[in-house]
């Protein structure tokens, strides 16, 4: 799909290549091209032949595994960004890629799937319910709804993780365990991709100072959101790995007590089955068994290992 946007005096309107060509002969309009699911060679002649882009930035726009990135070409620049899919509202989340090639009177806009924000957008322009002034309002307002995006799953991660706090002394299964080893690991992934885009968007944002003052201060709120959402996302991994440390601990607390529970049982009965198992045997000669009281020796006898095990278990407080 390729699909173009004008913005000119008479208003804006989408339609087909024609508005290019009207595009290319009114300096005082700009232009949005998006592209979504295109035939890579056509994409490529068209991206770099007919709106002139750097063929490099082109090829990384194409694969389809890129981190985000940012490079200028004087006051132009090309912006890769990894939002995370529709679809995704919680710690099992997945991500797209989106490029933005950003010149003075021209955005293009390239895809791997569809962005219902983006077709919204897209919607309200053409009904006249939003305005913006050139495609570095457009960029401003798809790397807010970027960070908004993760910071929303991120706050979702927050009341799990308190309800998780509440529950997890108590808690005797394995389930909360394998929750928070797949959070831990999801947090791992979503650091690494909002590391890049800290990066990417704090270029972003001196750049625009340098060429679009007007969009300095929005752009300079853009980088303090995601380096928020960023450190909140440290955060909750080391609360994570806290949750983790201190139920295997307390698992190990709790096994220790068992076993040391069953030392003492094992302990205490093996010298008495000792002497049972002795006196238990059918030797004809065993004196023992003829003396009046013997009975009574032996369990005094035995009565007397356990109770100085017992004691000494006492004493050893293990008991």
């Amino acid at each position: 799909m390729i699909r173009f946007l004008l913005s000119d005096t008479g208003g804006v309107r989408s339609g087909d290549r024609r508005l290019f060509e009207a595009w290319k002969s009114d300096a005082q309009s700009w232009l949005w091209i998006d592209l979504c699911d295109q035939p890579a060679n056509d994409e490529f002649a068209f991206l770099t032949g007919d709106c002139d882009l750097d063929e490099q930035d082109v090829e990384d726009a194409q694969r389809s595994r890129h981190p985000p990135q940012f490079h200028t070409h004087g006051a132009d620049f090309f912006l890769l960004l990894k939002p995370l899919q529709a679809s995704s509202h919680d710690m099992d989340f997945s991500t797209h890629q989106v490029a933005l090639f950003v010149s003075d009177r021209l955005l293009v806009t390239r895809r791997t799937q569809d962005w219902p924000y983006l077709d919204a957008r897209w919607q309200a322009l053409v009904e006249g319910r939003e305005q913006v002034s050139g495609a570095v309002d457009l960029v401003a307002v798809f790397t807010r709804r970027l960070a908004e995006r993760y910071g929303s799953v991120l706050l979702g991660l927050e009341r799990r993780l308190d309800d998780i706090e509440d529950v997890l002394l108590d808690s005797r299964g394995d389930a909360l365990m394998q929750e928070l080893v797949s959070y831990n690991t999801a947090l791992r992934k979503m650091r690494r991709i909002l590391a890049y885009h800290v990066e990417v968007y704090g270029r972003l944002s001196r750049h625009v100072g340098d060429h679009h003052p007007d969009h300095a201060d929005e752009f300079r709120d853009r980088v303090e959101v995601i380096e928020r959402f960023n450190s909140l996302a440290t955060l909750y991994q080391d609360v994570i790995n806290d949750l983790i440390e201190g139920y295997i601990s307390l698992n190990g607390h709790n096994l220790n007590q068992i076993m040391k529970v069953l030392t003492v049982v094992t302990v205490t009965f093996v010298p008495l089955s000792l002497l049972v198992g002795i006196y238990g045997m059918n030797f004809e000669n065993m004196p023992e068994l003829k003396a009046e009281h013997g009975y009574y020796i032996l369990i005094a006898v035995m009565g007397a290992i356990a109770g100085g095990l017992l004691y000494l278990f006492r004493r050893m407080r293990w008991l």
